[in-house]
């Protein structure tokens, strides 16, 4: 079942919440879309989201700010890696001077013949920006990157897996992705339209120590892969679910759209997420996004006492 059209967002746990949005939205130059709250739990933990000029799926990045939790988590084998962001070709020089010239340890790398700079955030989730060809998406140039060197939106994932047998199976039989490149221990699978915003890169890693998978500092949550309709995402749920993937939950709504989540055999948490219809647009007027702090629905009778918890940002 070719279902799954490409990326929709990844979700990071991050650290300081003041430092978390200053880096994406001042040094990457990212657009911020939504300011809300995780939709789980007891304990309230801001939602942050980023995005592209347009923030279409495969263009998010959203993020967890977990440090005032004190919970700290661990990277390592069966679980998402790294987050590789499309940007502009011959922009990677800017890119180096631009991370370099703030404080940020950058490098020029090479890999599945793509030129890359690799860096981390800053509780410690490695990074890459890929320069990619041909990328239609729109970069945002409103937060003091040129559009010739603005971020397009997520090339791809790599997971890294102990037993890369096991998770190539799901990627290609679950996942219903089609086999790629490949560079020593990683492979590359490509799902729905193919090319950048549809790459899951495995790589495996097999005396690599197992990561966390909770909610937790320095850690990818999951990532989300698009689908177009509920009904669709119903037949997914039932397909998935009867290969045998049965670690695989019901619909949650998300408040901008509804997902399911499955834990993959490679330990890496992925998601089917259908968007709603009115897109970011639902409690935000589209030219306004991310100018307010939207509490979600478990704590909204609290929201002043939240915001001292949390802690209030400069934006």
């Amino acid at each position: 079942m070719k279902d799954l059209n490409c990326l929709h967002h990844i979700t990071l746990c991050t650290g300081d919440a003041q430092e978390d949005y200053d880096f994406h939205t001042q040094t990457l130059g990212l657009r911020s879309i939504k300011k809300t709250l995780l939709y789980d739990g007891k304990v309230p933990i801001y939602h942050f989201y980023y995005s592209n000029a347009s923030g279409e799926p495969s263009a998010i990045v959203t993020s967890f700010p977990m440090r005032h939790t004190g919970l700290k988590g661990r990277r390592g084998g069966n679980q998402i890696k790294t987050l590789m962001l499309s940007i502009p070709p011959g922009s990677a020089g800017y890119w180096l001077e631009r991370l370099r010239g703030r404080g940020i340890d950058a490098s020029a790398c090479e890999k599945l013949g793509e030129r890359r700079v690799a860096f981390t955030h800053p509780c410690g989730i490695p990074y890459e920006l890929v320069e990619v060809e041909g990328d239609t998406r729109r970069g945002w140039d409103q937060a003091g990157v040129p559009l010739e060197a603005a971020i397009h939106g997520m090339h791809g994932i790599e997971v890294s897996v102990r037993d890369r047998d096991v998770m190539d199976d799901f990627v290609l039989e679950a996942w219903s992705c089609d086999r790629g490149a490949d560079e020593g221990a990683t492979v590359r699978f490509e799902m729905g339209r193919g090319g950048t915003g549809a790459i899951i890169d495995v790589v495996a890693e097999p005396d690599r120590h197992q990561g966390t998978w909770t909610f937790a500092e320095g850690v990818v949550h999951h990532c989300a892969f698009d689908i177009a309709s509920l009904d669709l995402q119903k037949d997914y749920r039932a397909f998935v679910e009867g290969m045998g993937y049965t670690d695989i939950s019901e619909v949650k709504d998300r408040g901008y759209f509804d997902s399911i989540y499955v834990r993959t055999p490679g330990g890496a948490l992925f998601e089917a997420a259908v968007s709603k219809p009115q897109g970011w647009a639902v409690d935000e007027d589209p030219a306004h996004l991310g100018e307010e702090i939207k509490i979600s629905p478990q704590f909204e009778q609290d929201r002043a006492q939240i915001l001292d918890v949390i802690g209030r940002i400069d934006y």
